[in-house]
């Protein structure tokens, strides 16, 4: 039946169908239920939101669940979920189709999964892949300026981001609650909405809260927790979790046992170890505001930064601001090749290379080098003791995209690791 339908897509004039899009969407979404028998009335799903933290709070919620033991389901960025099958997502989506959706949590049923915690974003609601899941909680983690282009203005993206709590507010289901990072400035926008359990989120829950380049540590309910993840922003991801586990009735030393077992995620901040003196760390980071805080989690080293942008085709205007970012906080720049999709490789560079000041930042210490596989490799040359050498952009993705839909197989970290273990060998 999808095929179908993008079949009709392609015959339609783009004017028309322009116009009719919405309900091409909404079929879409309700043929994919109604084949699927409507799924989500059997189990409790759960909706997470925001510029930021979506995939690792997801991941955190899981592991706190199932430490409870609840069986749980979930989609993300990085991987599906499904009991303890777990598949990579090689879609290069973070929000899958309707029909992928709907059976995904067809399978989640059947398997007696008790959760099922979803990936939401904008562009999934301006295109109704929500519609028709029956939602019981959303949980909001914090807003930044992205996708600006593609929705036409920030205000745009966040109201996209607010039809998530639109539809919950006008769900009949009688068990809704609403998650919110109270801390975030965008906070009064997402607990406007009526919805019968409001729950905020926030530095206040915690006290004597200790951030580390190798974890972090703060006080709950009078209980330590230690976490192996590091970064004020991990805090959160850490807080809106146990916000949500809280309304579950999990206890405390439940919590605590799941945040401590909690290992961390691929491509996201994560630590690259074959015996060297220096730090290596790959992670996803694709906005101004998540590359700087990766780079303030390692602000007393110095830093060996490989930075691409978002892609070609999309969010031009963050390009400048990341090589703004990058010359205030790093000690060496290499600028290098991401995703360009059909878009020249070497302008994206140059615009990024726009927001570097020349006069701030010494040419000797900057450097263009197109293909990602060198830049990591000269990046890693250049570390000494002590140093962190931080890739970001990609973080665990599994591509390399280029014009017309091509694609090549990619893993930064296995890139990483590989270029390591020549310079470790030579020793």
């Amino acid at each position: 039946m999808e095929k179908i339908l993008r079949l009709a897509r392609k015959i339609i004039p783009k004017k028309i169908f322009k116009a009719l899009q919405p309900v091409y969407h909404w079929l879409m979404a309700f043929l994919a239920a109604v084949i699927y028998r409507f799924p989500s009335r059997k189990i409790f799903v759960i909706g997470v939101t925001g510029t930021k933290g979506k995939t690792s709070t997801i991941e955190i919620i899981s592991a706190i669940l199932e430490e409870a033991r609840f069986k749980t389901s979930l989609t993300s960025s990085l991987h599906f979920k499904v009991g303890r099958e777990s598949w990579k997502n090689e879609y290069k989506m973070t929000m899958p189709g309707r029909f992928f959706l709907q059976k995904f949590l067809r399978r989640a049923v059947k398997e007696k999964c008790q959760y099922a915690v979803l990936e939401m974003t904008s562009e999934g609601a301006v295109q109704h892949r929500n519609k028709f899941i029956k939602t019981n909680a959303l949980i909001f983690t914090n807003l930044a300026p992205e996708h600006i282009e593609s929705h036409g203005s920030f205000e745009a993206y966040r109201d996209a981001k607010l039809r998530y709590f639109r539809d919950l507010e006008k769900s009949r289901e009688k068990r809704r609650l609403a998650v919110v990072n109270e801390d975030d400035s965008a906070a009064p926008y997402f607990l406007k909405f009526d919805i019968p359990q409001k729950i905020k989120y926030g530095l206040k829950d915690v006290s004597n809260y200790n951030l580390q380049k190798d974890g972090l540590s703060f006080i709950l309910d009078n209980i330590e927790i230690k976490s192996k993840l590091s970064g004020l922003f991990n805090l959160y991801n850490i807080l809106a979790a146990v916000a949500f586990c809280k309304t579950q009735n999990i206890g405390n030393e439940t919590i605590k046992k799941a945040i401590e077992k909690f290992q961390g995620i691929e491509g996201r901040l994560e630590k690259i170890d074959e015996g060297q003196n220096f730090s290596v760390i790959v992670d996803y980071a694709h906005t101004p505001d998540s590359l700087e805080k990766v780079y303030e989690t390692f602000q007393t080293s110095r830093k060996v930064c490989v930075l691409g942008s978002a892609g070609g085709g999309r969010d031009k205007w963050k390009r400048p601001e990341m090589g703004k970012i990058a010359s205030k906080h790093c000690d060496q720049i290499i600028l290098t090749n991401e995703d360009p999709y059909d878009e020249d490789p070497n302008q994206i560079l140059l615009d990024i290379k726009s927001g570097i000041s020349n006069d701030q930042f010494p040419n000797s210490n900057f450097e263009i080098i197109l293909g990602r596989h060198e830049a990591i490799a000269k990046a890693l040359s250049y570390a000494q003791t002590g140093d962190a050498v931080i890739i970001t952009g990609k973080g665990s993705e599994p591509w390399l995209m280029g014009p017309k839909g091509t694609k090549i197989k990619w893993d930064d970290r296995e890139t990483a690791r590989e270029e390591l273990r020549k310079i470790l060998s030579t020793k």
